[in-house]
């Protein structure tokens, strides 16, 4: 059977302050299409639906019209909620997806098992655990009498359990599949992350895993990768860059052949549509430069800090969405002015504060001098 496995939309995402909508609607109208172009048997969506729990009316429209376009190209879909998903919401929203031909689970339950045959008469079993959260799994009141270490061990205990609960009735017969929002030990993360979320406490061995399982499509992770373990663990990775933290990653979703009697073959596919985020440095005369398209710019500038730098190269760079003095030429500024602070006077140390924060502005420096003289 074919599996296009997918993740970490995060559809309502704000960059900067800056609405992603159309990014979005090409990412996914993307996604579509090459659901129409591979049909696959199952689409898996691990989570990160969406970017909040409170997303707003188009957020939820786009995320249930492309669910139901996949579902018209492929032979099922099951999603999962993630961390940044309102589990119990999503969970409101199984009578219309069960009823569009989608399995959607929002949180813990007794239905996370989640069986089909494709086509072709391959029967396929998709165990599907939403995300757990630490206070979920470890109950408050045992909280209080265990360590830090005995805390982080009972979590992945916790998720262990569900995980053999959720698998005991594999069998050799049937396509087995697993899908989970996890951190997972040995996984890179992709630099746009919930840090409380992926910390020790939440890291998971890939152990857990039972070898009767073909594939594991995780989500959570925003860098598509393989996480070695006891049969095939991977994360999808998020299908545009999340923040400048990514930018390095390439955006994609993932498609898995696999049958009962084979391991599963997996390809990573680019995802395309999103605008790239850059990182540029250089003089203003070097990045007036550059050729940049539309790419979202986190720009830096290597020249001395001084009043209207910014306005000015955000003149020729309007899709940069920070710009910054770079740490370089600071750290060279704040070296230079400590060696000579000694005997200075406090308009001249006001001056000296005012370069080495990146604020080396004449009026501000004018005023303090003001102020400083009438008050003494």
């Amino acid at each position: 059977m074919l599996i296009l496995h997918t993740s970490d939309w995060h559809v309502g995402k704000v960059l900067k302050g800056n609405a992603r909508a159309e990014e979005h609607i090409r990412v996914l109208n993307e996604l579509v299409e090459l659901c129409a172009a591979e049909r696959p048997d199952l689409v898996i969506v691990a989570g990160d639906l969406y970017d909040t729990a409170a997303p707003g009316a188009e957020s939820q429209r786009l995320v249930t019209r492309t669910l139901s376009a996949l579902r018209k190209r492929a032979g099922a879909v099951v999603a999962i909620a993630g961390n940044h998903d309102n589990g119990a919401a999503l969970e409101a929203h199984r009578g219309w997806a069960e009823a569009a031909g989608i399995s959607l689970r929002g949180t813990i339950s007794r239905d996370l098992v989640i069986t089909g045959i494709t086509d072709a008469g391959e029967p396929w079993r998709c165990a599907a655990l939403p995300w757990l959260s630490q206070r979920y799994a470890v109950r408050a009141t045992e909280m209080f009498d265990l360590t830090s270490a005995e805390a982080d061990q009972l979590y992945a205990d916790h998720v262990a359990r569900l995980v053999r609960e959720l698998t005991k009735d594999q069998t050799g017969d049937s396509v087995n599949l697993l899908t989970a929002h996890l951190t997972m030990v040995g996984g890179r993360m992709g630099g746009g992350e919930r840090e409380a979320h992926t910390v020790a406490q939440y890291a998971v061995p890939t152990a857990v895993f039972p070898t009767s399982t073909h594939y594991v499509a995780l989500g959570h992770l925003h860098r598509t990768q393989q996480v070695a373990g006891p049969t095939r663990v991977h994360y999808s990775g998020s299908p545009l860059a999340v923040d400048f933290g990514e930018a390095d990653n390439q955006p994609s979703a993932v498609l898995v052949e696999v049958s009962p009697d084979t391991p599963a073959k997996v390809r990573s596919v680019p995802i395309k549509s999103a605008r790239e985020l850059r990182t540029v440095r250089g003089t203003l005369e070097e990045l007036r430069a550059l050729d940049t398209g539309d790419a979202w710019l986190r720009a830096y500038v290597s020249e001395k800090p001084r009043a209207g730098l910014r306005e000015e190269a955000q003149s020729f760079l309007p899709n940069a969405l920070e710009i910054r003095v770079d740490p370089a030429m600071l750290a060279d500024a704040r070296r230079a002015e400590r060696a000579v602070r000694s005997g200075r006077s406090a308009k001249e140390l006001f001056s000296s504060y005012l370069t080495e924060a990146g604020h080396d502005d004449p009026a501000v420096a004018e005023l303090f001098d003001k102020i400083y003289t009438e008050m003494h």
